[in-house]
């Protein structure tokens, strides 16, 4: 098929490979041939833009196989989230990214709005080709769900919604590449952007330095900051403050940013243990109609 369109959402919509692992991706195609088919939705690329364009590069033949099942571009993305949850080569983060990715679709198709136009309706050639719709996807309402759809702790997706709220780019960067770890990143993020990068710059031993200054409350800049925008213009400038004082105030942001976690994992936890019992009860009620079905 030579009339295939890239759709740069679609190509940049999962992260791009590393160019070690892009190169190792070449080498394999140009050794071996392109041994797996694109998936395509109409003309449409959706899995393999890395594949096609090596081969489109080498003139290397390769094979495309049409998905029929997606009715909307939504169905797409769930799609491909889907495909890369369940790769090894997957980090925890990206995993973490993508199940909260999927969160936001499926809650979004929750709300009546209007039908999604498929821009392949009225191709003849390809609704005759048309198969079942797909299943509805997974609710991940919870973030027991979410973490479990990513294969990762609950505690972990609480960093990473915290990282993609108050990270810097730089810092993202530095977390997908492995820099920092999960955790230090999501402490890093509570420092102003500017120190983000700073921290950044100064590469994996000052990232793990600033992180431990956040958690000792030793931050010092933040407290400055953070005087300055809840004390107002009556207040004393920043640098005025003395050590112990600036200390006192970093001490004090980080009990209420522990609190909050707290706060939040223990309602997590109660829901969840309500949702066990549930479970038992019906598992119980189950088991008895089962024996009064076999008495």
């Amino acid at each position: 098929m030579s009339n295939i369109t890239v759709l740069e959402e679609l190509r940049i919509y999962i992260d791009p490979l590393t160019p070690d692992e892009h190169q190792a991706l070449e080498r394999s195609i140009l050794a071996e041939g392109c041994r797996d088919a694109l998936v395509l939705w109409g003309d449409v690329l959706v899995d393999g833009h890395n594949r096609y364009g090596i081969c489109q590069k080498h003139g290397i033949p390769f094979q495309t196989v049409q998905n029929t099942r997606f009715k909307s571009m939504d169905d797409v993305h769930l799609w491909m989230i889907d495909q890369h949850l369940g790769r090894r080569s997957v980090s925890d983060f990206q995993r973490g990214v993508l199940a909260l990715r999927k969160k936001e679709i499926v809650a979004a198709r929750a709300i009546p709005s209007a039908d999604t136009p498929n821009p392949f309706e009225g191709n003849d050639e390809f609704a005759s080709a048309a198969g079942a719709e797909l299943p509805p996807p997974e609710k991940l309402n919870t973030r027991e769900a979410i973490a479990k759809a990513a294969r990762i702790s609950a505690n972990t997706v609480v960093q990473i919604e915290k990282i993609q709220k108050s990270a810097a780019p730089e810092l993202v960067e530095a977390i997908k590449a492995g820099t920092i770890s999960i955790n230090a990143g999501a402490t890093v993020a509570s420092l102003p952007q500017e120190e983000q990068v700073a921290a950044v710059a100064g590469g994996k031993k000052e990232l793990q330095q600033a992180a431990k200054r956040v958690r000792e409350g030793k931050t010092g800049r933040r407290s400055e900051a953070t005087a300055e925008g809840e004390a107002g213009a009556e207040a004393p400038a920043a640098a005025e403050l003395t050590a112990e004082e600036r200390d006192q105030r970093n001490r004090e942001a980080q009990v209420a940013l522990l609190q909050s976690t707290v706060a939040e994992l223990t309602a997590e936890n109660k829901a969840l243990k309500d949702q066990v019992a549930r479970l038992q009860d019906e598992l119980e009620q189950a088991k008895q109609q089962a024996g009064g079905a076999a008495a």
